[in-house]
């Protein structure tokens, strides 16, 4: 996707905050700030993170800096695959217009060989927000992969699919009774823009997001 396109869309839906998290992947973040530069959107750096059980995981973060510490970890442990354009198509680096600036080489829809944990051991200590995402899927979802939420590390939020509601949720998935649920779009396309999390917040910020996930301060989230 374009970032211009990205943001024009989301400005036109009354979204105020999007996180950019591809996949293993975080070269085309600083792009979609830039874009969002002189607008009103708030654009949060994020990766979503595939880990060696191969569960998907939301990485947020307040800084491009963060974000790019984790991206130099996730580096030394993505399998050392080229990507095959025919099959799995391409992996375009983009400028703030949109503008062809190189291709990662490098196949980003592997597993990184890092456990579940070790990934939430590096978030935590790089001061990023770790949620399990599409919780509720077979595939590449936390309780459809493992069957079960790990206890060897605190989890603060799971992601449900945008497919599902809270309550159809609970009913399938009664593993998640008791955690905070936020939904996204999981926006591959334009069109996939959802916009379901509302959040009452002093600032966008991975504290605030923390302090409304806990319903603590003032500060709350609904679906």
């Amino acid at each position: 996707m374009i970032p211009p396109l990205i943001v024009e869309e989301a400005l036109e839906r009354g979204i105020q905050v999007i996180a950019i998290t591809d996949h293993n992947a975080s070269a085309n973040v600083a792009a979609v700030q830039q874009a969002a530069r002189s607008t009103e959107l708030i654009v949060l750096p994020g990766m979503e993170l595939q880990t060696r059980e191969e569960v998907h995981v939301l990485c947020l973060f307040d800084t491009l800096e963060q974000l790019l510490a984790l991206q130099q970890w996730v580096d030394l442990h993505l399998p050392p695959i080229a990507n095959n354009i025919d099959f799995f198509g391409e992996q375009f680096i983009v400028d703030a217009t949109g503008d062809f600036l190189a291709r990662d080489e490098r196949l980003l829809l592997n597993s990184v060989d890092v456990t579940l944990a070790q990934a939430w051991a590096q978030v935590n200590h790089l001061g990023g927000l770790f949620i399990p995402a599409h919780v509720n899927r077979t595939a590449f979802g936390l309780i459809g992969v493992l069957g079960l939420l790990p206890d060897d590390f605190p989890i603060e939020a799971l992601e449900i699919s945008r497919h599902l509601s809270v309550e159809e949720t609970r009913r399938k998935v009664p593993q998640v009774a008791g955690y905070p649920l936020i939904q996204n779009g999981d926006v591959h396309y334009l069109d996939d823009y959802l916009g379901a999390t509302t959040w009452t917040l002093e600032k966008p910020s991975i504290a605030e997001l923390r302090l409304a996930l806990q319903m603590q301060s003032g500060r709350s989230f609904k679906l």
